[in-house]
């Protein structure tokens, strides 16, 4: 359990009524981009505030009548992918600091110069990041602020990700909880099966490849299927 002076404050806004939570910052952001995490570590104190800094609870009945539950988990779980997590000054900079050296050792690791096929170093990535004037946004996944970041790089740097195409098939009892990844490493092809299985055609930056086997991996108990197809 994070401790008080640690946390912060999640907070969602519905239909007139506020709901907050004392969190761990860090884990309430792998929470938010849809990593499991566990609920005692997550949360300082085990209760749905209407005003943290107060103490003052919501009521059951609102947080039923809201959330259509009043089962902890779901509702810390709703209010953080929903809703803000307000963040210190400090924590910010911080966060923003490892999210920037996180996307920079990704595109270095995972991009080359088309005219030399040879790799960028992680200096001359920072070098043109900072001309472009790239602002990292600390709530958003690496895989998410790629694309653009790598648009507006290419106007300073020669530049392109290796890229591989995947084929993965999720059996049918899972299909539906591996939704958000597939549309997460945004899939080329979706096909549902007769069988009520899914495959899904991504075509990946060389890095995120086992990112995603990862991910499926957890979702399906280790019951998804994978092909490296060629390009």
């Amino acid at each position: 359990m994070v401790k008080m002076e640690d946390a912060v404050i999640a907070r969602f806004e519905h239909s007139g009524h506020k709901f907050e939570i004392l969190v761990d910052p860090n884990l309430a952001l792998d929470l938010k981009h849809g990593k499991s995490v566990e609920l005692s570590d997550l949360l300082a104190m085990d209760a749905i505030y209407k005003d943290a800094n107060k103490g003052e609870e919501a009521s059951e009945e609102i947080v039923k009548k809201v959330f259509g539950t009043t089962e902890l988990k779901e509702v810390v779980s709703r209010i953080i992918k929903n809703g803000e997590v307000q963040l210190t000054t400090e924590q910010r900079r911080q966060m923003l600091e490892q999210k920037r050296k996180e996307i920079i050792a990704f595109i270095s690791n995972n991009a080359l110069n088309p005219q030399t096929k040879a790799p960028h170093p992680p200096l001359r990535i920072e070098n043109a990041m900072n001309e472009a004037r790239i602002q990292v946004d600390v709530f958003q996944s690496v895989q998410e602020q790629i694309p653009e970041i790598l648009k507006e790089i290419k106007k300073i740097i020669p530049i392109s990700l290796e890229k591989l195409k995947v084929a993965v098939k999720v059996p049918a009892e899972f299909a539906g909880k591996a939704m958000p990844v597939i549309h997460k490493y945004h899939a080329s092809k979706q096909e549902w099966q007769s069988n009520g299985s899914l495959v899904a055609i991504f075509e990946l930056p060389v890095g995120l490849k086992n990112e995603l086997f990862n991910e499926l991996n957890h979702l399906t108990h280790g019951n998804v299927e994978a092909k490296i197809l060629e390009n």
